[in-house]
């Protein structure tokens, strides 16, 4: 009986990785790199292999199993606050639109309308669904009589690292587990 990694192609064996203190990087989007990415630090010493696939790759003159997860040697330090992009706001936004709650058909939403001098900021930026966003037009929402659910905020990464855990990856292979839920609370 073959162990499924053994069959996996070396493209779909990437390596979750973890800062120096043994934690992800960075949940969303997960820290991963691929193999080659992964085997590259290893041979520059940069990073400690904490667990391996089984799939290995192979020279003429040697073999090496693919790490599964691996730790970096030296601390980084992560940003405070994170870039202002698409993918960012929704997630600040848990993917639902501020004036409704929809999840479907995502856009943004200036709160006071750059024709009336809002600016694209985190603070007067908000998630909505296209009908939202049609409907509210280029008024505010106290014109549109449309309430925002929540005042848009500047993040940081660590709230953005705490809604991203409502979002699990959709692969996620088992040596990644420990290393990824290791503050859910344990079942007796």
């Amino acid at each position: 009986m073959y162990h499924p990694d053994l069959i996996r192609h070396p493209d779909s064996c990437p390596a979750l990785v973890l800062n120096a203190d043994y934690t992800p990087l960075s949940y969303y989007p997960l820290s991963i790199w691929p193999w080659q990415t992964a085997v590259k630090a290893l041979f520059l010493d940069r990073v400690d292999v904490v667990s391996y696939y089984e799939r290995e790759v192979r020279s003429p003159s040697a073999r090496l199993k693919l790490p599964s997860v691996i730790a970096l040697k030296q601390y980084v330090r992560p940003s405070q606050f994170p870039a202002f992009t698409r993918f960012n706001l929704f997630l600040r936004d848990k993917f639902a639109c501020q004036y409704c709650g929809s999840h479907r058909d995502l856009t943004f939403d200036h709160v006071i309308p750059r024709a009336q001098g809002g600016r694209t900021t985190w603070e007067n930026v908000a998630t909505a669904c296209a009908p939202c966003n049609l409907k509210k037009g280029g008024r505010t929402p106290q014109q549109a009589a449309m309430p925002l659910y929540l005042q848009p905020i500047r993040p940081t990464s660590w709230q953005l690292q705490e809604h991203g855990r409502r979002y699990p990856p959709n692969y996620l292979h088992d040596t990644w587990r420990d290393w990824l839920y290791w503050d859910v609370e344990l079942l007796a």
